[in-house]
């Protein structure tokens, strides 16, 4: 392990450096060394759509996930949220890495912007807050914000939008926290799988002694048991940042591992929600399966079917 660095890939905004920096302080206290190495991926390059215009599967790791291939790095960062729902079979996700407050925020240059003032414009890249927001601030209108947290928030200064829509754990990292007029409870805004917590992927071909520490060092049970449940419920749904699902796994005072999943229509009219529980923690991936079947079987597959035909007709348009 001290032979070389750990060469540890991100992309390159300030909120990806920054979790990569934190990996990398979290190996350097263990002793060993570090190397970080910038990527530009594909989300970063094409910024005048939004991502499911795109095609959102691996929009943020594709070219992480080459170089892990290639040997050019040995793990790369990724916002778990980021992280597509099927791994390729080469590689593998090793950690995630203790969970940051998972809701949802408004932020605005405006202490006193409310969400219940008519006509607010709010930015959001995400196709699940534009959904909860149609259906629970219907007076609300979203507007596309692409771009690193730097370029939103000039584009708020700006005037683009009245707020931004963004999660908790990017903002209060970036040291935003004062921007922060309104936090979305996450029992009604349920955030996206993986929300709040940094994912740490490899090649299955990695030095097993080395990735042994990396594991050992960098993951945190609790988080991995609640990401497996919840990443076990996307593939299942074959959703994506573009499928507006959400699914978020937390344990209860008592120990037992519960999961909130599910589904919304892209006009926020049509909403499947499903909760259930296990007292074994080996049974996560079960749990994310049962409770995506269950959404699926009580209507999801509806509104997939219907957000499909909609993305068919939109392409068909350009």
């Amino acid at each position: 392990m001290t032979q070389r660095p750990i060469r540890i890939g991100t992309r390159g905004s300030k909120l990806a450096l920054w979790q990569a920096n934190h990996v990398a302080d979290t190996l350097n206290a263990a002793g060993l060394a570090t190397e970080i190495v910038i990527i530009t991926t594909k989300g970063d390059v094409v910024l005048d759509r939004s991502l499911d215009k795109i095609g959102a599967k691996g929009v943020f790791t594709e070219e992480l996930e080459e170089s892990l291939r290639t040997g050019h790095i040995d793990i790369a960062v990724h916002s778990a949220k980021d992280v597509q729902s099927h791994i390729p079979d080469d590689l593998e996700l090793l950690a995630f890495m203790p969970r940051e407050r998972v809701n949802d925020v408004i932020i605005s240059f405006d202490p006193s912007f409310s969400l219940d003032r008519p006509d607010i414009v709010l930015g959001t890249s995400s196709t699940r807050r534009r959904a909860l927001l149609k259906r629970y601030y219907p007076n609300a209108i979203t507007a596309e914000a692409r771009g690193n947290l730097q370029t939103r928030l000039r584009k708020l200064e700006e005037g683009q939008y009245d707020a931004l829509v963004l999660a908790f754990a990017g903002v209060h990292r970036m040291q935003y926290d004062n921007l922060i007029v309104q936090v979305l409870p996450e029992t009604q805004f349920i955030p996206a799988a993986g929300q709040g917590s940094v994912a740490i992927e490899c090649a299955k071909s990695l030095d097993a002694d080395r990735k042994a520490a990396l594991r050992q060092l960098l993951d945190d049970p609790d988080t991995h048991t609640c990401l497996a449940a919840e990443r076990a419920y996307l593939r299942t749904m074959e959703g994506g940042c573009s499928i507006p699902s959400f699914a978020l796994a937390t344990f209860t005072d008592e120990g037992t591992l519960q999961l909130h999943g599910g589904l919304i229509s892209l006009d926020g009219q049509q909403f499947v929600e499903e909760i259930q529980s296990t007292t074994d923690p080996d049974a996560a991936a079960a749990l994310g399966v049962a409770v995506a079947e269950n959404v699926l079987s009580r209507g999801g597959k509806d509104i997939l079917s219907e957000i499909r035909q909609h993305r068919e007709s939109e392409s068909t348009t350009f």
